[in-house]
């Protein structure tokens, strides 16, 4: 029935963790609670900011989500910038990138909320925007993503050369 390469793993897997690389493995640890509860404190903090944001910017009908889209470009700026720095300068805690990655910017970004949107849009009768909507929201968080860990590796770059300038 199967190949015979899969493997047994005990206990809760990360999929955004690298299992090559050491100081990703060791975010798994022993304590899967001390993961799960960083990443629920994240997820309340992040989903808290995304919601004020929805109320205070409020969508009409037929018109552009622009509280979710701003909220989802500006969440995957931000992880492309975090990813950047735990990955590539910070040692820090390893409940770090659980906390902020996974539960602050996971719970701030709300994908599922640009679907809602689009279908919105879509029983408004504004289908052609809601498709542009759809296919705007993804190019934007790519974009956003690419930028963000740029930027970030553009400025340490240009930090660390003015370090060994002084």
């Amino acid at each position: 029935m199967g190949s015979g390469n899969t493997r047994s793993v005990a206990g809760p897997v990360d999929p955004d963790v690298d299992l090559h690389v050491p100081e990703q493995r060791r975010e798994l640890g022993e304590q899967p609670v001390a993961v799960l509860g960083s990443i629920a404190m994240g997820g309340v903090a992040g989903s808290l900011a995304r919601y004020g944001l929805g109320v205070v910017f409020p969508r009409d009908p037929g018109e552009w989500p622009w509280a979710t889209w701003g909220i989802n470009v500006t969440g995957c700026l931000l992880i492309g910038v975090l990813m950047v720095l735990i990955s590539e300068r910070w040692i820090g805690h390893r409940l770090l990138r659980p906390f902020l990655g996974v539960g602050v910017l996971g719970g701030f970004t709300t994908f599922s909320t640009a679907m809602v949107d689009m279908q919105q849009l879509v029983d408004e009768g504004a289908a052609s925007l809601g498709l542009l909507y759809l296919v705007g929201t993804v190019a934007a968080a790519m974009i956003a993503v690419i930028t963000g860990s740029g930027a970030t590796r553009w400025a340490l770059g240009v930090a660390q050369r003015e370090g060994k300038r002084s």
